[in-house]
């Protein structure tokens, strides 16, 4: 399972390979033109997201922006829920977010691969972390810490948008030893599919569009 935090070039990546898109705060139509052979669904609700992505019988899944899960949940309840029970709420909330992370794991085959898109925040020591909502997400749980893969999309001063794979020390960016040669690579999350299917030894993956070309 992939998660890729921070701002992501918007969907020049699903242009040319995503079937599936999960658009959890139905922004992605105002930003670009989604090509007729993208299935694109606007969820917010774990349980609908996680039977989706079992009936789709896809293997790449893109969530993205996972961060209005929590957010959408935080305004539905913030206002109703009072004293202890907004401690519940934000209870709530992380056992929401880590029963995605664990079902994702526990009921999709292990050549699918769900990359959790979420933004970035700053922690009072200084380290970029995951953008969530209450301490028990981020000091209990640690959602990268439930994955194998988390890479940061950065830009530089001349607007070059790049995925960092390493961390610099002051990041939470990881990917397993030797699958990125390199320490900074293209905006491009084909790229990086390919190279978690080489490295897993899984077939790359392809779209059902271009499997019925080769066959014709």
């Amino acid at each position: 399972m992939g998660l890729l935090y921070c701002y992501v070039k918007r969907f020049s990546l699903c242009k040319s390979f995503v079937d599936i898109v999960v658009n959890v705060n139905n922004t992605l139509m105002g930003n670009i033109n989604i090509p007729v052979n993208i299935l694109q669904y606007t969820l917010d609700d774990p349980d609908k997201i996680i039977a989706w992505a079992k009936q789709s019988k896809k293997k790449v899944v893109v969530i993205d922006d996972a961060g209005y899960i929590m957010t959408h949940m935080f305004m539905a309840n913030h206002r109703i829920k009072k004293g202890n029970s907004q401690f519940d709420m934000y209870n709530d909330i992380a056992d929401v977010m880590y029963n995605i992370v664990q079902r994702i794991k526990r009921e999709l085959p292990s050549d699918v691969v769900v990359y959790i898109m979420m933004h970035e925040d700053m922690d009072d020591s200084g380290t970029t972390r995951l953008k969530t909502l209450g301490k028990l997400l981020d000091q209990k749980v640690c959602l990268e810490g439930m994955v194998t893969i988390c890479i940061r999309c950065m830009s530089d001063a001349n607007g070059r948008h790049f995925f960092r794979t390493v961390t610099d020390g002051t990041d939470i960016t990881k990917t397993p030893e030797e699958m990125f040669e390199e320490s900074e690579i293209e905006n491009n999350l084909k790229l990086v599919d390919d190279t978690i299917r080489e490295f897993y030894g899984w077939e790359k993956y392809k779209k059902s569009e271009d499997i019925k070309n080769e066959t014709n």
